[in-house]
């Protein structure tokens, strides 16, 4: 049974829509902080908060209510895997700060059932019980599973609204710092957005996933399709080479 909402509010009684444009109602891990107050006090971060608060102003309802909640959840030294998404879901209720993700109760994606019905393919997981956690991930970006758009709000029935406001300045500056940390991590880049990061991303030192995106329109479709690309089970067979290498050394 999806959750029953209020005014806009979550039956938690949490706003389900963002409410402020002032980065300090927005929680990150410390790790993330230096990043994201650099980020904000810089010409492109104060300009993309003006455009929040104008449009917030002018009565936009925008998604999700906390944009960072991805750096909030997934301190920059717990990080192991990284999926790359868009922008949140533009759907009232939907957007939880996390790509992919959905509110619990919320009525699953396509490409998130999509993405359930590879894990269990690959692994033999069945989907998570509904309505809690249902398509909740906030246990993926708890356990080190960085869950992040490459843009962090939209509009309601606007979808790529936000797109080009600033946030993909961040947000490329979050793949930059994860690929340049101490250790290795798994990037999970699905669909041709994703893999337009590919850049950004120390391909000697990290490990990276390239299929289509989880849609339904090409998550079957060659060269490279969703369904059947093993990611999950290739994330669980990897290690870290320098783990690997004193385990050699320790016979």
């Amino acid at each position: 049974m999806e959750q029953a909402r209020l005014g806009g509010m979550s039956a938690s009684g949490a706003p389900e829509h963002l409410t402020s444009a002032d980065p300090l109602d927005w929680p990150v891990a410390p790790g993330w902080r230096p990043l994201t107050e650099a980020f904000f006090a810089s010409a492109t971060g104060r300009k993309l908060l003006g455009f929040l608060r104008r449009r917030l102003a002018e009565g936009a309802v925008i998604f999700p209510p906390q944009p960072l909640r991805a750096l909030e959840l997934t301190p920059p030294e717990a990080v192991r895997v990284v999926i790359l998404g868009q922008d949140p879901y533009h759907g009232r209720g939907q957007a939880e700060g996390l790509a992919f993700s959905v509110a619990p109760g919320v009525p699953l994606p396509p490409s998130l059932r999509n993405i359930f019905k590879e894990l269990q393919r690959d692994l033999g997981t069945p989907p998570p019980p509904f309505p809690v956690p249902g398509g909740s991930l906030v246990r993926w970006a708890s356990e080190g599973v960085l869950l992040l758009n490459t843009c962090l709000t939209v509009e309601e029935g606007r979808p790529g609204s936000h797109a080009g406001q600033g946030w993909e300045v961040l947000t490329d500056s979050v793949i930059r710092q994860v690929s340049n940390g101490e250790h290795s991590v798994v990037f999970l880049l699905w669909g041709v957005h994703a893999q337009g990061k590919r850049a950004l991303i120390d391909a000697s030192r990290h490990k990276v996933l390239l299929a289509n995106h989880p849609s339904p329109l090409s998550a079957l479709r060659p060269p490279l399709p969703f369904i059947g690309c093993g990611h999950f089970s290739q994330v669980g067979q990897w290690r870290d080479p320098r783990q690997s290498r004193q385990k050699d050394q320790n016979g």
